[in-house]
């Protein structure tokens, strides 16, 4: 477990916590599950990047931290229960007498998919969305493979351009489901290319407060 030496800065610490809960920043009162910490280091590090306020309410109020082997928690959810594994960095600041408030700055994932290891072994994503931390749509999970190399992706090829198509004049399907329905495709061949034009970029994902959707 890291033996961090706090440093003073409320300033900085309180202009952080003004910024309240957002896509990049997470208030985090207590640490006592590994694996629901993972799922914010997983959100964070498959959007932008982010940080965990640790010792921080959910309304903003500074408590300081009340166990010091939050950090091993914290260590541990992004190294036992993250895949691959994930590296953090830590800053405490302290305030006035004994509080202090450890900061882990949790980096954009240089190669996607983040997972979580969750219970009976199975991996799941998540992405950060606002204040949430929402479970990542399957077939963002496969364009990230594809675009990490590590999932095979057939080449671009007709049917890919035609659906492109349809999303450059702003009428895209939302899913696989209707992106079938208006190319005349099976449901599995209409995900394969979504997957395939997300990892290009040519369209992407967007979420409209229930759902992922295509845009």
């Amino acid at each position: 477990m890291k033996d961090l030496k706090a440093i003073r800065g409320a300033h900085i610490l309180s202009e952080m916590v003004a910024e309240g809960e957002h896509e990049h920043q997470d208030f985090k009162y207590s640490i006592s599950d590994a694996r629901k910490i993972a799922r914010s280091i997983s959100a964070f590090a498959n959007n932008d990047g982010g940080r965990l306020l640790i010792g921080v309410k959910d309304n903003g109020v500074i408590a300081g931290v009340r166990n010091e082997e939050d950090i091993f928690v914290v260590e541990q959810a992004a190294e036992r229960y993250c895949r691959p594994p994930q590296h953090l960095d830590f800053r405490a600041y302290r305030l006035e007498g004994s509080v202090r408030v450890i900061v882990a700055e949790i980096p954009k994932a240089e190669t996607r998919p983040v997972e979580v290891v969750e219970e009976r072994g199975i991996l799941k994503a998540y992405y950060r969305v606002a204040d949430e931390n929402i479970a990542a749509h399957p077939l963002m999970v496969r364009a990230w493979r594809i675009a990490a190399g590590s999932e095979e992706a057939a080449p671009l090829d007709e049917r890919h351009y035609a659906l492109a198509a349809i999303y450059a004049d702003g009428s895209g399907p939302a899913d696989e489901r209707h992106a079938a329905v208006a190319l005349r495709i099976s449901t599995d061949t209409a995900a394969d290319l979504i997957a395939r034009l997300v990892a290009a970029g040519v369209i992407s994902f967007t979420f409209d407060g229930t759902r992922f959707i295509l845009a």
